[in-house]
């Protein structure tokens, strides 16, 4: 299946041109060239598998953008990679955090090497994941949306349950998770406090952890982003929406660890 990347920089010229026409005619991909803009990322943004992010010097005054870009790819599950100078993608750091990227670029780069590269990326996204070598632990109170996550989730990863903090940090004592969905709300030890101690212990800082909650409050949010999870999800959301997001975080996780 034909694969469409959005092509965003700040004009045409011979390497945006040769890149282009080296990913249509070498790796099959339709390519649309759009300019750094919040209304022309509009039109792209439900035909795109790929955003292709090429810097140049408007990054430094398009903090506007990259905002956007960054929302809108972590909102609809879009595949975001960049292509510049260190200086660039410094600059592009600052607004769009690595976690949100799922491959970076570094000018001069190699054509044939990235058109490879940007194939394996769109492979991981269709799914060529072995998903039930993967292993999450589900940390929540409520025992009616526990089995309830358990039974959306099982027919794709290994997962066990647990209705408590320390029920959760038992767990990982002997055992590492390659995901901990994590209720924010619970009696004794809440998640924030559980996410601390993960984090404070070598042996389990590392793994990742994903709130799956239903505060949805500015303070709870902020009080826990300085703890770094990996994100940040409601129960009020759909279920496809659910597993779109915990699909997405193993996608770019395979990724990066391939580099």
């Amino acid at each position: 299946m034909e694969k469409n990347i959005l092509l965003i920089s700040d004009g045409g010229g011979f390497m945006i041109d040769a890149l282009a026409n080296n990913l249509k005619k070498t790796a099959g991909f339709n390519v649309v060239q759009i300019r750094p803009t919040i209304d022309e990322i509009k039109t792209g943004l439900e035909s795109a598998d790929i955003f292709l992010l090429y810097a140049g010097n408007f990054v430094h005054e398009a903090v506007d953008v990259l905002v956007y870009l960054k929302d809108i790819c972590a909102e609809n599950k879009k595949i975001l990679c960049t292509i510049g100078y260190d200086k660039e993608l410094e600059v592009i750091g600052k607004t769009i955090p690595d976690s949100a990227v799922t491959r970076k670029f570094l000018r001069p780069f190699d054509m044939r090497k990235l058109a490879d590269e940007l194939e394996k990326v769109t492979s991981l996204s269709d799914g060529m994941i072995p998903e039930q070598s993967k292993h999450i632990l589900l940390v929540d109170d409520d025992g009616a949306f526990l089995k309830m996550m358990q039974t959306w989730l099982s027919p794709h990863y290994h997962v066990t349950i647990v209705n408590s903090g320390m029920q959760a940090i038992t767990f990982i004592a002997t055992n590492t998770p390659d995901l901990i969905l994590l209720d924010y709300d619970m009696p004794i030890t809440p998640g924030p406090q559980v996410l601390e101690m993960i984090r404070s212990e070598p042996a389990s800082a590392d793994i990742p952890v994903i709130f799956l909650t239903g505060k949805n409050d500015r303070e709870s949010v902020t009080n826990v982003m300085r703890l770094k999870p990996q994100g940040y999800l409601l129960k009020s959301m759909k279920k496809q929406d659910i597993l779109d997001s915990v699909n997405h975080f193993f996608v770019t996780r395979e990724w990066k660890s391939m580099q």
